[in-house]
């Protein structure tokens, strides 16, 4: 299943990694496909992910998800 997510605050490649880690410890995720010029996660997951749980390690990263 694959999830698109809106970030705010990604300006370069190091937000791009801090944003990937983050959100790769979340259990059932598979992958992570961050793109910062439009500031969008695509998140891979085995199954549907809780928003809340992924803002959370968005917000760990240092960002946060667009409302």
């Amino acid at each position: 299943m694959q999830t698109t997510y809106s970030v705010e605050g990604m300006t370069c490649a190091h937000c791009a990694a801090s944003v990937r880690e983050e959100v790769s410890e979340i259990a059932g995720v598979t992958g992570v496909d961050v793109d910062v010029d439009a500031g969008s996660v695509v998140v891979t997951s085995d199954s549907a992910l809780d928003t809340a749980t992924v803002n959370a390690a968005v917000t760990e990263a240092g960002y946060r998800l667009a409302s």
